[in-house]
């Protein structure tokens, strides 16, 4: 979630490769250097292949060759497309074996943060390495399981709602997605990011039976349940 106050950006940690092989992975990397770039990936889609374009963006950081790294690049939207440059490199590499067992390279991701002389910018970066961009008329981005999270986003997300109000949010989002559809679960990593800090301040990660999640969720349930309840009935004449 793209705000005035700043980033709001969360993910859950379940991976499955079929009913009855789920496992948990954080989905979240982050590249920090305060008062310089805060950098935040969050990924969805096969686990093989975004655990492969993070490490190969992690090991091209690493370099001092004077090639743009997401160490140096001077904008987010430079960083998008080095992260979209290993995407498809990784691409190149793997489809041609996927090809043979009738998969295709599968690996999205969010990018959001921000980095000194510019603002906080956020980015969806789809598996062919093309992207867009948040903004005004669009404050938030979904990658992955989107669907049964979004109805509360577009009722309550814009640019002037605060970040305490968009972490709620973010987090009843995720609540109701994992009501409906198995493949999103606990643990839910979280960010809130201060526009202008430069540094991560605040990162929580919710485990199951979390007492603040649990307690938002029964919150949410009774809350919308009594709202139900208060709606006129239907006129039949």
């Amino acid at each position: 979630m793209l705000l005035q106050e700043g980033l709001v950006m969360a993910s859950d940690s379940r991976t499955n490769a079929g009913v009855d092989d789920f496992a948990r992975f954080c989905k979240m990397t982050t590249f920090e250097r305060p008062g310089d770039r805060v950098i935040v990936l969050l990924s969805s889609g096969s686990l093989a292949g975004t655990q492969a374009v993070v490490s190969l963006l992690q090991q091209r950081a690493s370099r001092n060759d004077g090639s743009s790294t997401l160490w140096t690049a001077q904008t987010l939207f430079d960083v998008a497309m080095l992260v979209s440059d290993a995407m498809r490199d990784i691409e190149h590499r793997d489809a041609p074996f996927l090809e043979g067992s009738a998969l295709k390279f599968n690996a999205s991701f969010i990018l959001g943060g921000q980095i000194r002389g510019e603002v906080p910018r956020l980015f969806r970066i789809y598996a062919e390495g093309n992207f867009i961009e948040a903004g005004e008329d669009t404050p938030f981005l979904q990658t992955g399981e989107a669907k049964y999270g979004k109805p509360i986003i577009d009722r309550v997300i814009t640019p002037a709602t605060t970040l305490a109000d968009a972490t709620k949010c973010v987090l009843v989002s995720f609540d109701s997605t994992m009501r409906s559809n198995l493949s999103v679960g606990m643990p839910i990593d979280l960010i809130w990011y201060e526009r202008d800090s430069l540094a991560i301040r605040h990162r929580r990660r919710f485990l199951d039976g979390d007492p603040y999640f649990s307690a938002l969720s029964t919150g949410w349930s009774t809350g919308v349940r009594q709202a139900f309840r208060g709606l006129p009935a239907l006129d039949w004449s």
